[in-house]
C-alpha cells in the first residue's frame, strides 16, 4: 500500500469515528477546546488568526475563536477559489456569512484578503509527531506552502477530536507538518524543546 492509499484508509476510519459521536459528545468537546486554548494561545494584539466554520461533523471552534477576538486577534476564515486554491478572508462582526465552495461558509468576496500570523487547521486525523491527514483536496498544504514563499510563516496548530489520532501518518515530501495540536484532552506542542514556541504558549 503507498503512503496515499495509507492515507485514504486512515482518513475514512478516522472520519467514521468522528461521525459517530453524538452532536452533545461534539460540542461537549469543542468547548473543553476552549477551555484549554482561549486564553493559551500567545499572539501580539491586532495579528491574525484563520479558524473555519464547522462542517459536517467538524470541532465547533466558534466559541474559542469568539474568545481570541475578545483578546484582540484578527479573525479571518478560508474561501474556495477553485479547485487548488483558497484564501483567507476577514470575519468581522456583524458581517453576513455565505456559502464559499464545497459545503463551507465564510466572509463575502468584498471582504478583505489577509494573510494569517496562526492558523487553526481542521484535519481528519494526526499522529503524536504532528503529522496530519488533511481531507484529501491539498488546499491547506497549497496556503502555507503559498504564504511561505512570501516569506510569512504562520504558526499550524491542528484541531481535532482525540478519536482522530492515529499510530503513525505516512508522511510524503509534501506535508506540512503542525507545531500544536488542539483536542479535548488539551494543547499539545511538537518539536524539540518548549523554548522554541515560548512566544506562542505560557507556561
Amino acid at each position: 500500500m503507498t503512503p496515499r492509499e495509507r492515507k485514504a484508509a486512515l482518513r475514512m476510519e478516522r472520519l467514521a469515528l468522528r461521525d459517530a459521536m453524538t452532536p452533545e459528545a461534539r460540542m461537549k468537546a469543542s468547548l473543553k477546546m476552549l477551555d484549554h486554548a482561549g486564553d493559551i494561545i500567545e499572539f501580539e494584539p491586532g495579528q491574525v488568526i484563520s479558524g473555519f466554520w464547522p462542517i459536517r461533523s467538524e470541532v465547533d471552534i466558534r466559541p474559542l475563536m469568539a474568545r481570541l477576538r475578545e483578546r484582540g486577534a484578527r479573525l479571518c476564515l478560508p474561501a474556495i477559489l477553485d479547485k487548488k486554491t483558497i484564501v483567507f478572508r476577514e470575519l468581522v462582526p456583524g458581517a453576513p456569512i455565505i456559502e464559499t465552495g464545497f459545503g463551507t461558509n465564510g466572509p463575502s468576496e468584498d471582504s478583505p484578503v489577509l494573510d494569517p500570523d496562526i492558523m487553526l487547521v481542521p484535519l481528519s486525523a494526526f499522529d503524536r509527531t504532528g503529522h496530519r491527514i488533511g481531507y484529501g483536496a491539498g488546499y491547506y498544504d497549497r496556503a502555507i506552502e503559498r504564504l511561505r514563499r512570501k516569506g510569512h510563516m504562520p504558526r499550524l496548530i491542528g484541531i481535532a477530536f482525540d478519536c482522530q489520532e492515529v499510530a503513525s501518518v505516512p508522511a510524503e515530501p509534501h506535508d506540512v507538518a503542525l507545531d500544536a495540536l488542539l483536542t479535548e484532552s488539551g494543547l499539545r506542542i511538537f518539536g524539540l524543546g518548549i523554548s522554541k514556541y515560548e512566544t506562542f504558549v505560557s507556561g
